[in-house]
């Protein structure tokens, strides 16, 4: 007979008493760049019809940046990601709603202050992975993305409300798009994050205007119409440029 979720928290209680700090949980938003939709990589709890972001514990032996490493590469079989520790989340009752039905000394049933960060990710290199605690680990895109378990929800917003804050000062474009991309392409990332169409004209004038794009000798080809040129970043002056940030309203 397949386990259930009460009976995996209850088998896994003293294994986490033993060795996770109590108290400390790591929550994780990952955005990826796909089919000019902006991601977001959800879990599905077992045994509920609840999603959540991807997540986890601080083991008492670890680094609070390398749990969220470890977390990550767990759930998406990624290395040497992009992430930004944008807030801390720990109001009363954030966690132990969700684990009211529980009895008091279950490991879990306590309350947890979240250390949040957003991860920027190639969506190609990334293969959801489905944890214990897990039916699915999906992709979605940030439009549709489902209400979620706790106080996930909160922090997705806060998360996009940051990202969209930090794209004149982190490598955003870089990090979500690959290695060889079109203007159209650049301009599309930038306006499903902002949630607003960009004027054509401004937007490659601001971008060119900065010197961090090499244009390649190179043509995306297969489209329906006339084969744009393929640019990629200078990282060398992405990364000068951002010291200042792009001074861009957008």
């Amino acid at each position: 007979m397949k386990e259930t979720l009460t009976e995996k928290l209850i088998r896994r209680d003293a294994y986490f008493k033993e060795h996770y700090m109590p108290g400390i949980s790591v929550d994780c938003v990952v955005f990826g760049f796909h089919d000019s939709s902006l991601k977001i990589l959800l879990n599905k709890l077992f045994d509920t019809d609840q999603w959540s972001l991807p997540g986890g514990y601080l083991n008492k032996t670890e680094n609070l940046n390398d749990a969220a490493n470890r977390i990550l590469k767990e759930r998406t079989g990624a290395e040497n990601i992009y992430l930004n520790q944008f807030k801390t989340f720990g109001n009363l009752q954030r966690s132990e709603k969700f684990f009211a039905p529980y009895t008091s000394d279950l490991w879990f049933n306590q309350r947890f202050i979240s250390i949040s960060y957003y991860a920027l990710i190639d969506y190609n290199s990334v293969d959801p992975q489905m944890d214990e605690y897990s039916e699915a680990c999906e992709w979605l895109d940030v439009a549709d993305a489902p209400e979620m378990m706790m106080d996930h929800t909160v922090i997705f917003n806060e998360a996009l409300e940051q990202l969209r804050k930090d794209l004149n000062n982190k490598p955003v474009g870089s990090n979500l798009l690959p290695e060889k991309f079109t203007m159209p392409e650049l301009q599309r990332l930038y306006e499903v994050i902002l949630n607003k169409e960009l004027n054509r004209g401004n937007f490659y004038r601001k971008m060119k205007r900065y010197g961090i794009l090499d244009k390649l000798n190179e043509r995306r080809t297969g489209g329906a119409h006339k084969s744009p040129d393929l640019y990629q970043f200078n990282e060398y002056k992405y990364a000068e440029a951002l010291k200042n940030g792009l001074q861009e309203s957008w």
